[in-house]
């Protein structure tokens, strides 16, 4: 189900039922002469898209802090803008939420989650976004010392359960730590994720154009692997999402 598709009965009926509203969260970056530059973004709406109405879509956000890492700005499809610049707008986003009455709520993101145990600045911004917002929003609708009153006295219990405030927005990486599946950037993993989930974004035969050392192991992905790629998240996204 697609957020901007659904009539407000519907939403409703979503919320009613603790259907997860579920973010993808992406980046625009460089990935070799052979893919497009929103594998990241891809990788994960075309994931969530094969969760059917296990879940409601919301509009993707595409403009993350990609950095000129990989490569520069020109010519490349490389749009990098500043975390610092995306934090008042994500919590603006995450505000809107709550106060629409979604609890809930879920990013996904593919970009460099390699390191997602210590954070990198895109999927940074946007837990801390959540978490401003959260806390903003308790105060807000609780008043100070809200988490100190004796009705948060079963807080531990709730945080166990994983069903305190602070699971109202969470953000998880598209694939769990230590999958068995290829973790690269536009070699082999990722190549097979756009051969499984968005062929036609593909120029195999321009792999090897640019002659850069992360595309050299791009040649071996298939469609096959693609789709085992595609399992894995699914697994996991299930189980974050408690489906």
């Amino acid at each position: 189900m697609r957020f901007e598709r659904m009539r407000p009965v519907e939403l409703r009926a979503a919320q009613a039922a603790g259907v997860p509203f579920v973010l993808p969260i992406g980046v625009m970056e460089y990935h070799g002469e052979h893919l497009p530059s929103g594998v990241d973004l891809l990788a994960v709406t075309g994931v969530l898209e094969r969760l059917g109405d296990e879940v409601v879509i919301l509009p993707a956000f595409a403009y993350g802090a990609a950095s000129h890492a990989v490569a520069g700005p020109e010519g490349t499809g490389t749009l990098h803008v500043e975390a610092s610049a995306i934090l008042p707008m994500v919590e603006g986003l995450f505000a809107a939420l709550l106060a629409g009455g979604f609890r809930n709520i879920h990013g996904v993101i593919h970009h460099q989650t390699e390191n997602f145990a210590q954070g990198m600045p895109t999927d940074l911004t946007f837990r801390l976004a959540a978490r401003n917002a959260i806390f903003r929003h308790l105060e807000a609708t609780r008043g100070p010392g809200w988490w100190g009153s004796r009705e948060m006295a079963d807080y531990y219990a709730l945080h166990a359960a994983a069903e305190d405030p602070f699971n109202w927005i969470q953000v998880h990486p598209l694939f769990p730590k230590g999958a068995e599946f290829p973790f690269d950037h536009a070699g082999v993993g990722e190549t097979a994720l756009m051969l499984a989930l968005a062929p036609e974004t593909v120029a195999m035969e321009q792999a090897l154009e640019g002659g850069h050392w992360f595309t050299e192991t791009a040649s071996q992905a298939t469609a096959e692997l693609g789709e085992r790629g595609v399992a894995i998240a699914l697994r996991h996204l299930r189980g974050v999402l408690r489906l």
